[in-house]
């Protein structure tokens, strides 16, 4: 193959510094902070947590959770441990987040042991990829990478062929679920002739298959979401079953001596993965259930419409300062404002409920977003959402609680920590993210 040009994670791009940052923030209230700010409840997040914790015991799966949406040391304490259930597995999207986990002591510590790498394994990554499992081996912990094509298995045994001391990757094999945002189709033909060449194959262990339904995003229902869950589950389970029929056709069926793990997941699916889901599953299952997601801690808008959470489960908001007002300039002449915060603070991310963002508390809604504003526009009055309140003027700071969190959460260098267990008017810590790639 060409040669590929391997290339590092930036860490020398240091993050704000979160002594400073705490002192200068801690014990001030919202309404001194500079917005837009990203606001996040410690408590409702923590009890998120608990939660999927719940899920996964009472569903019968271990536990994965994906860091993609906070990308902290401190939200990865609280998805990881919990008074429910403990794991120390993780999945990661970019390796500063798991250069992330390294630096912030929880791989040092003993919290994460497992970090799955969850882009389909980059060819000019491996060298950091490298290093990241030199490190992770120091203390007893491992790296997996996903895999779904058989160029990336061709890279990885050239890649180790040249190195003093070859290893075998773990590897999940990333599964296409209809989403046709990664992974293989399930056709027994092509899939078995696949898993034929990667059970063969000197640099890697196959640990198990991996999927997840963004799709599910679309559900509005308890039922809508458990059939996405299903189809995950079968996905997954299929797959083992079409590779241990190939296990059992070889002269190396000792290359895998453990069950596989089937791992699957979204939100929507995630929340939905209960003791009474787990009776619905009338298959036997040729792996061991690893439950992972992310957006869960956080939450938004468009897992609000989904019917399967409350307004008060989601943890973050947006607090925004209203700068301009116009009188009757909006449709059917109702008012319009301008706030502080566009595009760059709220995303361009829509979903099923209409706008970028309901404002907290007030019968308003995020309608337009430019760069660096946004325009508020009226909405009829939701005494079911609390969203009662007519009133705005310029001067006023306002909560808005945004379509997605993951991207939302991306645009601010800080998170400034309420605790609604001590009284959320107040900052009790901040959180400092991994940023890059």
């Amino acid at each position: 193959m060409t040669p590929i040009l391997q290339t590092k994670t930036p860490m020398h791009f240091l993050n704000p510094n979160k002594d400073a940052l705490v002192a200068d923030f801690v014990g001030k209230p919202l309404t001194a902070l500079r917005t837009p700010a990203f606001i996040v409840d410690r408590a409702v997040f923590a009890e998120n947590c608990r939660k999927m914790h719940e899920n996964a015991r009472d569903w019968g799966a271990t536990f994965r959770g994906h860091l993609k949406t906070h990308k902290t040391v401190e939200g990865t304490k609280l998805q990881l441990i919990s008074d429910v259930g403990r794991t120390s597995a993780v999945v990661v999207s970019t390796l500063m987040e798991a250069w992330g986990v390294v630096q912030g002591g929880l791989v040092a510590d003993g919290t994460v042991k497992d970090i799955l790498y969850g882009l389909p394994v980059g060819l000019n990554k491996l060298d950091d990829l490298s290093a990241l499992h030199a490190e992770m081996t120091r203390y007893g912990g491992t790296v997996r990478i996903l895999l779904d094509h058989l160029d990336q298995v061709r890279f990885l045994e050239e890649y180790e062929r040249a190195q003093e001391h070859p290893k075998k990757w773990s590897a999940f094999i990333k599964m296409n679920g209809g989403l046709k945002r990664a992974g293989i189709l399930p056709e027994p033909v092509s899939f078995k002739a696949f898993m034929r060449r990667v059970f063969a194959s000197p640099a890697i262990s196959v640990f198990g298959f991996y999927t997840h339904s963004g799709n599910s995003y679309g559900s509005t229902s308890l039922e809508q979401a458990t059939s996405y869950l299903t189809g995950e589950v079968r996905l997954t389970n299929d797959a083992a079953t079409m590779a241990m029929e190939v296990l059992a056709e070889s002269d190396n069926r000792e290359v895998n001596n453990q069950p596989f793990v089937l791992s699957v997941g979204s939100t929507p699916t995630a929340l939905c993965a209960t003791a009474e889901a787990k009776l619905k599953m009338t298959s036997a299952l040729n792996g061991a259930l690893e439950l992972h997601t992310g957006n869960y801690t956080m939450l938004d808008l468009q897992q609000l419409h989904t019917t399967l959470i409350g307004r008060p489960q989601i943890s973050q908001k947006v607090l925004v300062t209203v700068i301009s007002y116009y009188p009757g300039r909006g449709s059917d002449g109702q008012d319009e404002a301008m706030c502080d915060a566009g595009a760059i603070a709220m995303s361009k991310d829509t979903g099923r409920i209409p706008g970028f963002g309901e404002v907290v508390g007030k019968s308003w809604k995020l309608g337009r977003i430019s760069q660096e504003h946004g325009i508020l526009v009226q909405v009829p009055p939701d005494p079911e959402s609390g969203r009662t309140d007519p009133a705005l003027k310029i001067g006023d700071t306002v909560e808005i609680v945004g379509q997605h969190a993951c991207l939302i959460a991306a645009a601010y260098p800080w998170y400034y920590i309420v605790d609604s267990d001590e009284g959320s008017d107040k900052v009790v810590d901040i959180w400092v993210p991994w940023k890059g790639w």
